[in-house]
């Protein structure tokens, strides 16, 4: 069956299921470079801002998918690609045989794989493909996607992969190599911000600035990427408020994704002490009820008295 692509260039018609924080500058950077985008999510104003940057709308996920050489999946959880591809109006038995889905979402590799073989049933291809970067990053074409995909369907991704990518790796073969280096990522990561969380609040308990401590540590040998973003983050925390700080990554997210490192890591039988203490700290801000915001307010778990901190976490 012949490709779907435009006729005007060579650029895959992509369909973007999911339009959250991720999601939403993925789709405006692609329709920004003459890709022919369709886009799905369950909220209309998501959608308008998609078609303000040239998008086509969508209002089922089967009907974005339909004619489309990419789909392009950013949803939060396993259960989200789930509902998106195998719902009632799920995509996959809209696409033609041949064509890719690309999984943008951390899920674990054996969710991932899980989804390939499903996918395979109906003709349908797997490229795992996570991303890093967060929101500005992505919008610029600068994240950073680990990708694990047979050869023939990576090649049907790679345009889009690197339209938005300013690194690309390729980590293997299969759907779940990818995953499984994007635990690894966010193992790393979410220590980062635990441990940046730790030095916030003993900076505060030793009535040090906070300010003035992150200015100077993120120069030398304890900086750190997560130090340096996370921590001016955390002092705006104790400055303004818990809820005034922009929501760049929810909290939750690293509830998730430490749950994904600490399981495999099990699974692999590989101790992993420094992430399990770190999992354990975002279950304590998701339980003081900092599930929906920036994963900068865990430090409010460790040093109280923000304003209006959630109780239990700030007061």
């Amino acid at each position: 069956m012949p490709s779907a692509t435009s006729e005007t260039d060579n650029s895959p018609r992509t369909a973007v299921i999911g339009l959250g924080a991720m999601g939403l500058p993925m789709a405006q950077r692609l329709a920004a470079g003459d890709f022919p985008v369709t886009v799905f999510d369950i909220a209309a104003e998501r959608r308008a801002a998609a078609v303000d940057s040239g998008a086509d709308e969508a209002v089922t996920p089967a009907e974005a998918a339909r004619g489309a050489d990419v789909v392009l999946l950013a949803v939060r959880d396993q259960a989200q690609v789930d509902s998106a591809l195998f719902g009632e109006t799920g995509a996959a038995d809209a696409l033609r045989a041949g064509a890719v889905v690309v999984l943008t979402s951390t899920v674990g590799p054996v969710a991932a794989r899980a989804t390939a073989a499903a996918l395979a049933e109906r003709g349908v291809r797997l490229v795992d493909a996570p991303v890093s970067g967060g929101p500005t990053r992505a919008g610029n074409g600068e994240l950073l996607i680990v990708v694990g995909a047979e050869p023939d369907a990576l090649a049907t991704a790679r345009p889009v992969l690197e339209r938005l990518a300013s690194t690309l790796t390729v980590i293997g073969d299969k759907p779940g190599d990818g995953q499984a280096l994007k635990a690894i990522n966010q193992l790393l990561a979410g220590v980062h911000i635990a441990a940046a969380a730790e030095a916030v609040a003993l900076a505060r308990g030793l009535d040090l600035d906070p300010r003035t401590v992150i200015d100077s540590l993120s120069q030398g040998a304890a900086g750190s990427f997560m130090f340096a973003d996370r921590g001016p983050r955390m002092a705006q925390v104790y400055e303004e408020a818990a809820d005034a700080v922009e929501v760049r990554s929810r909290l939750d997210i690293f509830v998730k994704d430490m749950g994904i490192v600490t399981g495999i890591a099990k699974d692999a039988h590989v101790p992993v002490p420094l992430a399990s203490a770190a999992e354990q700290l975002y279950l304590l801000g998701e339980r003081a009820g900092l599930a929906a915001r920036d994963d900068s307010s865990i430090v409010t778990v460790l040093s109280p008295n923000a304003p209006n901190a959630p109780e239990g976490a700030g007061q």
